[in-house]
């Protein structure tokens, strides 16, 4: 790639950056620290993402408009909740991936290493009520690493008996009873647990070529847009469910859109970089592409966003420190799926129905009008 090509690149990448509305002075920055203000710079990555998948968001409309349900249609006492684990081309794929791409303001990224997901579904009502989606995590994270007292030498060994939540919410109109808590509790389920164990059984890190054991010490995940609702306080009786350990540095992919990163991997491989990608490299691999690229344009730190966002553990095992720095046998928690949802419908969902019956309001026929008329406008374009 020659001079010219190259500075193309860079003026390309300053451009997408500030028409997502980020400030470009030297560095990457946001131009507040409002939530608005974030789902805002965070729109035209979500909408080049709708546009690429509107064929499979418009041959589903139909499927997706029948399962969900208005308010008045749920009644809180008779949620019964099944934890269905995502497989391959299932019709709980497709609810999940439609609801992924549609749903939340914080554009959908690709899982990367280890991957389990779940559909949470109302048998009662029949309809799609929450998702997780889990994945491998980045191998280094201070707050993380500093809270829990990870050995630097035995890093890669701890962080791969665990996971990272991508994904954790409730869809409408549960979100409107606080469904988001149920989803976030059933990170700490039993289920979750025995399905990691059950799926990598025999799985080998691929840096070390050592077994780890097939057991899931802890969960990670971060808030969309700085200070969480959700998992902030979220506790199961008198036990501390989520425990906020700090924010992070700010660093990511999302402001980096998939068609420009393609772009900055192609300049990276005529300059005879080793580009390698795939299982096994994980998200911290995408981010030291991007940062490589980034470096070589003269655009240093630019994988810095710069949005800090709060990072929270949900231990499975009540004496995590214990297990990491002593290596001492694990003690785990005893929480039932079923047990978790009657708590949660007994601690938020009913007390929410009485206080505040707007939760009743949302109607799927506006909804998807909405829907129908944003993807037409994406398609037209």
């Amino acid at each position: 790639m020659n001079r010219l090509s190259s500075n193309t690149l860079r003026r390309k990448v300053i451009k997408v950056l500030k028409l997502q509305g980020f400030k470009i002075n030297p560095h990457v920055r946001p131009p507040g620290d409002s939530k608005r203000t974030y789902k805002r710079i965070q729109k035209l990555a979500k909408d080049e993402q709708i546009s690429k998948y509107k064929e499979f968001l418009m041959q589903h409309f139909e499927t997706m408009r029948n399962y969900c349900r208005s308010g008045n249609e749920i009644v809180p006492e008779d949620i019964k909740l099944e934890l269905r684990e995502i497989t391959p081309n299932s019709f709980e794929s497709i609810i999940a991936r439609w609801w992924n791409l549609i749903w939340w303001s914080l554009p959908y990224q690709t899982l990367y290493g280890r991957q389990l997901r779940f559909l949470l579904w109302d048998v009662t009502h029949n309809a799609p009520f929450g998702i997780i989606y889990l994945q491998s995590p980045i191998l280094r994270m201070s707050v993380r690493d500093k809270a829990l007292g990870i050995p630097n030498d035995k890093l890669d060994y701890w962080v791969n008996m665990s996971m990272s939540a991508q994904r954790v919410g409730a869809l409408p109109p549960y979100n409107e009873l606080l469904g988001g808590k149920m989803v976030a509790l059933a990170l700490t389920s039993n289920e979750v647990r025995d399905a990691y164990k059950k799926k990598y059984k025999s799985t080998f890190t691929l840096m070390e070529k050592r077994r780890i054991p097939p057991t899931l010490l802890f969960i990670t995940t971060t808030s969309a847009f700085g200070r969480s609702s959700i998992y902030n306080r979220l506790k199961y009786k008198a036990e501390l469910v989520a425990e906020q350990l700090g924010y992070t540095q700010g660093s990511g992919s999302f402001h980096i859109p998939e068609n420009l990163y393609e772009e900055l991997i192609r300049f990276l491989a005529i300059k005879g970089e080793n580009i390698e990608r795939g299982y096994g490299n994980g998200p911290s691999r995408k981010l030291r592409l991007i940062a490589l690229a980034c470096r070589s344009l003269r655009l240093p730190s630019f994988e810095y966003h710069n949005i800090k966002r709060e990072v929270f553990l949900f231990a499975l095992v009540k004496n995590l420190t214990e297990v990491i720095q002593k290596n001492k046998k694990p003690l785990w928690m005893n929480r039932p799926f079923d047990e978790l949802v009657d708590y949660w419908k007994e601690r938020w969902a009913l007390p929410r129905a009485t206080r505040k019956p707007e939760w009743k309001e949302f109607a799927p026929d506006k909804f998807f009008r909405n829907i129908e008329k944003m993807l037409s406008n994406l398609e037209s374009r």
